[in-house]
């Protein structure tokens, strides 16, 4: 019988995600910059535009598709026009470009059945075909978001920020034999490790910067909760030297990797500390979270927004909603579910629900993107001229299950390094090359990432 994991040790992971503790893995070589075979250019300092103003970056995902002949402009480069879904964006569409072409090939089905919005959700910012496995043993790989986590160090107080809709859900058995790790996570920090997104946005708040209203409110319960942190992490490591003596070989092995990841944490509240206190911000706590889910949305915007603006992180991930999802939109009149819609199989009143579905989401992209540009840096330039926002999703007709010619839409100015108002048309590229090129530009450059076959040339 193969030996089991002590109730104990168990335990103590439960109550250190309780208290909002999390392990992450060290910084790994591999993920370092390098220098990218091809590209245009590159920002020499890390996370920096080209004139040093902090350069950010930003994941948003949609579910189930889109409706093709609504979502793709007409004309090409920068003679073009926005299509019906895109309407929501027309102010903005001098600031963003819409990239069409990309592919996921490991989102396809091949050898292992179903699984499409498991593995859409899974592939967008891989690249990597997901084991199909409902257990333990998931294997997917890391993701275009924390390379560039990874390289940025601790240039922030935060690496990057995970965001989401939806509830959590690392285990169990989702999409047609995939474990729902894949279905609700786009951040992965390793081949194993999803990064799990927060849903509450007073806890994400709190996390930024503090619990309380006020500002010496916050200050004081932070230090408060450091020292509690301190002495709970002291408590683990003492522990786990009485534990030790019990333990067999490969418990041991197993425990001394926890504690590496405890010792992770301690560096973490270390380097965290170096920044001295959170950032003072003109906002209240929020209270939790909104029962409408436009109101959800914008208000987890809003937090990302915040986090650019106080330069707390320069990476963040946002699930709106995981492929797959059924939720129905009653504030558009819409009762059906949306995945439920998706399979339309041609039916015209089913595609007019969906097409207002889609319509639905880039109004919120719209809020977004008028939230960075409304926000200004120290210099003048705004949030959204120094950032680089992609709005995608993983599968193009959800009807058909396709993961090709996806939509993706790329807004922002990069602080100079992107090219927006323009329609790109890229002949079958795999997603992972644009991957490839914002990850040189943010100064993690790598040779090659997922799928990539180069560099995603002219954006």
């Amino acid at each position: 019988m193969a030996a089991t994991r002590p109730t104990t040790s168990l335990d103590r992971r439960s109550f250190l995600r309780g208290i909002g503790i999390s392990l992450a893995l060290p910084y790994l070589e591999s993920l370092a910059a390098k220098t990218a075979h091809g590209l245009e250019s590159a920002p020499i300092q890390i996370g920096k535009t080209p004139v040093g103003d902090p350069l950010r970056t930003a994941f948003l995902y949609i579910p189930n598709g889109v409706i093709g002949s609504r979502w793709e402009p007409t004309g090409e480069g920068s003679d073009w026009k926005l299509n019906e879904t895109m309407q929501p964006l027309a102010e903005f569409q001098k600031d963003f470009q819409v990239i069409s072409g990309l592919e996921h090939q490991n989102g396809r089905a091949g050898k292992d059945g179903g699984g499409d919005h498991a593995r859409a959700t899974a592939t967008i910012l891989t690249g990597v075909r997901a084991k199909k496995t409902a257990g333990s043993d998931i294997r997917l790989g890391v993701s275009a978001d924390q390379v560039i986590a990874s390289a940025l160090g601790d240039k922030t107080r935060f690496s990057s920020l995970e965001l989401s809709c939806d509830g959590l859900r690392r285990s169990g058995a989702c999409d047609s034999g995939y474990s729902c790790a894949y279905q609700f996570n786009i951040s992965w920090k390793s081949e194993s490790l999803p990064l799990a997104p927060e849903s509450n946005p007073r806890l994400v708040f709190e996390r930024l910067f503090g619990s309380g209203n006020q500002t010496s409110e916050r200050l004081a319960r932070k230090a408060a909760e450091d020292a509690r942190r301190s002495s709970i992490l002291d408590f683990i490591r003492e522990d786990a030297r009485s534990l030790q003596k019990q333990l067999g070989s490969n418990d041991r092995s197993k425990l001394e990797e926890y504690l590496t990841g405890v010792r992770e944490i301690e560096q973490r509240l270390k380097r965290m500390s170096s920044f001295g206190p959170p950032p003072s911000v003109d906002a209240t706590t929020p209270a939790g979270t909104p029962a409408n889910y436009e109101d959800h949305m914008r208000l987890m915007m809003d937090l990302l927004v915040l986090a650019f603006q106080t330069d707390s992180t320069r990476v963040s991930t946002f699930l709106l909603a995981h492929d797959g999802s059924n939720r129905s939109f009653q504030s558009i009149g819409i009762s059906e579910g949306h995945h439920e819609l998706s399979h339309h199989q041609d039916d015209a009143k089913k595609i007019e629900k969906l097409a207002q579905i889609d319509l639905f989401y880039t109004r919120q992209l719209a809020y977004l993107l008028q939230k960075l540009r409304d926000t200004k840096e120290a210099n003048g330039k705004s949030l959204l001229d120094n950032s680089m926002i992609v709005y995608c999703g993983g599968l193009s007709d959800a009807n058909r299950h396709s993961h090709e010619n996806l939509p993706v839409i790329l807004a922002g100015h990069g602080g100079g390094l992107l090219k927006p108002g323009r329609h790109v048309k890229a002949a079958a590229t795999p997603m992972s090359n644009l991957h490839l090129s914002l990850m040189a530009k943010m100064g993690a450059a790598m040779d090659r990432f997922g799928d990539s076959t180069g560099v995603l040339q002219g954006i």
